[in-house]
């Protein structure tokens, strides 16, 4: 029997920013459902929204002074080379975002921080309200709440899209799922010589410090939160 040896993979995506990504879905997706579901499940819907404002502002860092592939420089284009990687994409391969993917991760980025900054102020003025409300004028939170009512609309586009694209690479025979869980991609996908990411000990120790540095703030502001309920009630 003829032996196949294993497909070359090359690093392309650290730990640090494949755990980022699953837990932001999730904690998205679960913002969104507690808000919709409603009932007792409102408890979480704080927690949630405070989280996906943690792990974006470590997305942020993280683009800075993340590995190779996760950092802004190496994938963010401008509009006039994004559209010149539209014209040639059939014969254009990024290892890690292309420039349509990058334009698509800052506008979800965007629109995610706003939802969750200006829910830190927002009250419905019955039994929930941001952990930063009871610092804010009336008419500040209310310009807030309205914001993050509205800013539901392109949130619930751009994940659309989001999802859509996925679809559509995995027609085409590019799968963006298996390397954002395992890490790497196959070689003979990508250009000649395409050196790997940085995913070492060292990566992953400041990737755990940043995130230990958020999440605490973050936990103070979920406290914050609980506190400002109970008096509000």
């Amino acid at each position: 029997m003829k032996h196949n040896p294993q497909r070359p993979t090359i690093r392309i995506w650290d730990l640090p920013t494949r755990l980022f990504h699953w837990l932001f879905a999730a904690s998205v997706i679960g913002a969104v459902a507690t808000v919709k579901v409603g009932g007792s499940w409102m408890d979480w819907h704080l927690p949630l929204g405070i989280t996906a404002l943690v792990l974006l502002v470590f997305r942020l860092v993280w683009g800075f002074t993340g590995s190779r592939y996760a950092r802004f420089s190496s994938f963010v284009r401008s509009p006039g080379a994004t559209v010149t990687y539209l014209r040639k994409q059939h014969r254009v391969v990024a290892p890690g975002h292309n420039p349509l993917g990058a334009w698509s991760v800052l506008a979800l980025l965007t629109v995610v921080g706003i939802q969750a900054f200006t829910g830190l102020f927002t009250t419905d003025e019955i039994l929930t309200q941001g952990p930063l409300n009871q610092f804010v004028s009336s008419d500040v939170a209310s310009l807030m709440s309205s914001i993050h009512r509205f800013n539901e609309k392109p949130l619930f586009l751009l994940v659309g899209l989001h999802l859509i694209a996925i679809l559509i690479y995995a027609l085409r025979g590019t799968r963006l799922v298996p390397p954002m869980i395992t890490g790497d991609k196959p070689a003979d996908q990508l250009p000649p010589d395409t050196p790997a990411a940085r995913d070492d000990v060292g990566i992953r120790a400041w990737g755990l410090v940043l995130i230990v540095i958020l999440g605490s703030i973050g936990w103070w502001l979920i406290e914050l939160g609980n506190s400002a309920g109970m008096s509000f009630n």
